[in-house]
């Protein structure tokens, strides 16, 4: 069924690469207008039907600018969709205060900043969709080597639970999409650290990635988006303050 969104206006962040580069692009196909971000412009020309911007998500000067501008030129944004994060590997022995704060500002406090910038303007239009990529490694599920990464994203879905909870009654909808294991650079970009540092192939690295699958097999971008089409749509209109668990099986 195409048209799904039509006549909507969608923020998507990090769309890049990766599951907001799909979102993004399943967006468009489906007929929103969409304001796609990335820290990196370069990454963005690819989607050629969308509006695309520079955004660096962990500046709140950066992110008011980008809402004035897309009020201005489109009004209200329909759906906001937060997909900027870094996943850190390692234990608490592994983590430094650094990479604390660095992990929560990019991974939670982006999605604080987008919400004061364009909740506002949202309430004012009627409400609209807000989708937050979270993970199955959070309150959900703890995996080994995921202690920060954990912690933020569990933080990602309770901020979700919150604002689904203070703003039901006023037309805005609020959930978190918490994927398995998802090909991307990103997965790449950690198979090949840690094929690094533990010395091991990079074939039997990503072997134990998927092995983690109750599925059998890693997730794709394209089938985290159709779940954010969903969500955005009106299809998903009495669903909020929810975790979409697409993983695979691995919270079965």
């Amino acid at each position: 069924m195409a048209g799904r969104l039509k006549g909507k206006v969608a923020v998507v962040t990090a769309a890049g690469q990766g599951i907001g580069h799909a979102i993004a692009e399943a967006f468009v196909a489906e007929g929103a207008t969409v304001i796609a971000t990335d820290l990196d412009a370069g990454k963005l020309k690819g989607l050629r039907k969308a509006k695309t911007a520079a955004l660096d998500v962990r500046s709140t000067d950066a992110i008011n600018a980008l809402a004035k501008s897309v009020i201005k030129e489109f009004g209200a944004p329909d759906v906001l969709t937060n997909c900027a994060g870094y996943v850190h590997q390692g234990t608490v022995l592994d983590c430094s205060e650094q990479d604390w704060d660095f992990s929560f500002d990019l991974n939670v406090k982006s999605i604080h900043r987008m919400l004061r910038a364009f909740l506002p303007v949202m309430l004012k239009n009627g409400g609209g969709s807000i989708i937050n990529i979270a993970s199955v490694a959070s309150s959900l599920r703890g995996l080994p080597n995921r202690y920060v990464y954990g912690a933020t994203k569990a933080a990602v879905i309770g901020l979700t639970k919150a604002v689904a909870a203070d703003y039901v009654r006023k037309g805005i909808r609020a959930n978190a999409i918490c994927p398995g294991t998802i090909q991307s650079p990103s997965l790449d970009d950690r198979v090949s650290i840690n094929a690094r540092t533990s010395g091991k192939p990079l074939k039997a690295v990503r072997q134990d990635f998927i092995d983690r699958q109750p599925i059998g097999r890693l997730g794709t971008p394209e089938e985290i988006a159709a779940g954010a089409v969903f969500l955005a749509s009106d299809e998903s209109s009495y669903y909020t303050g929810q975790t979409l668990q697409i993983d695979g099986g691995m919270t079965t």
